[in-house]
């Protein structure tokens, strides 16, 4: 496959998972956990067998059908449930607990509870999506500065605009597939959401990173013997030549996710899962996407 010659394919692509992650964030948002809104989190473990999720979501909300309409039930390992309400009274906690601790039978035990207020979840999110700009400045200006003493055919900053391109599409792809998975299916965006998506930017970068020096080593190589290649054919030379190393690495940290992903805590499968779909993605913009936007950006300049 020659992938720089095609680069318009895998171009519509991206602008495709691009677009339809947009549109899935602005219509069905984002599923916010009490990380970011504020609320209560309870653990409960059975010994004797748990009671069926609908028997103790109706428990939960026979409390106050007001305050609890809204509490999320999820399961977690063999035995025990996770609910998840809004900010809880004294009084409300202790009727959730003594009503948990015996549901259809069920001797239960409190494993955790944990609160968290609106205006420590605001601040979460504001420090979250700051975070998050201020890796990727920090890497634009990493790339521009190691990229500093190539000029030709394509500047260093230049590497940092593409470096930009790549890494807001590794961001807003997992993150409108997450829209959709909190709309169907009640997926939350949590700390750890955030968490996920720094390691991604890190290991995306990685790899774009690794096809950028290759194609400055070509070009060095390139002006050394004065083999006057093509700027495209050098790049599609430097692709070939880490393919196969990047798609090895990215398949064994995959593998290791989906392990994670079945077997792990219900803690961390959607740690495991937004891992998952932003290393399958950056993976797929290092090679497919970063590197033939330096042909496109060559091409443009010399028009």
């Amino acid at each position: 496959m020659n992938i720089v010659k095609n680069r318009q394919w895998f171009y519509g692509l991206s602008i495709f998972l691009v677009v339809g992650s947009l549109l899935a964030i602005l219509i069905f948002g984002l599923k916010l956990s009490i990380d970011f809104k504020g609320g209560s989190i309870t653990e409960v473990s059975y010994q004797d067998g748990r009671p069926t999720k609908d028997v103790l979501q109706n428990a939960v909300t026979a409390i106050s059908e007001e305050r609890f309409k809204d509490a999320s039930v999820r399961e977690t390992g063999t035995l025990g449930y996770i609910v998840r309400t809004q900010s809880l009274s004294n009084t409300e906690r202790d009727s959730l607990i003594k009503t948990l601790q015996t549901v259809d039978g069920k001797k239960g035990e409190i494993k955790r509870f944990d609160s968290i207020g609106p205006i420590l979840g605001q601040e979460l999110a504001r420090k979250s999506v700051f975070s998050i700009v201020l890796v990727i400045f920090a890497i634009v200006l990493f790339i521009t500065f190691a990229f500093r003493k190539v000029s030709y055919p394509v500047a260093s900053w230049k590497y940092g605009l593409i470096a930009i391109t790549a890494l807001l599409h590794d961001v807003i792809v997992p993150t409108g597939f997450f829209a959709l998975m909190g709309h169907f299916y009640g997926y939350e965006v949590d700390s750890l959401f955030i968490t996920a998506l720094l390691v991604v930017l890190g290991f995306s970068i990685h790899d774009t990173i690794v096809v950028f020096d290759r194609v400055r080593e070509n070009l060095n190589i390139n002006r050394e013997f004065n083999t006057k290649k093509p700027f495209e054919l050098i790049v599609g030379e430097s692709v070939s030549q880490t393919l196969t190393r990047s798609i090895n690495t990215s398949v064994t940290v995959l593998l290791s996710l989906i392990v994670l992903y079945i077997f792990g805590p219900e803690s961390t499968r959607n740690f495991s899962l937004v891992m998952f779909v932003g290393i399958l993605v950056g993976t797929y913009s290092s090679v497919f996407l970063g590197s033939p936007l330096l042909v496109t950006i060559e091409k443009w300049s010399k028009k």
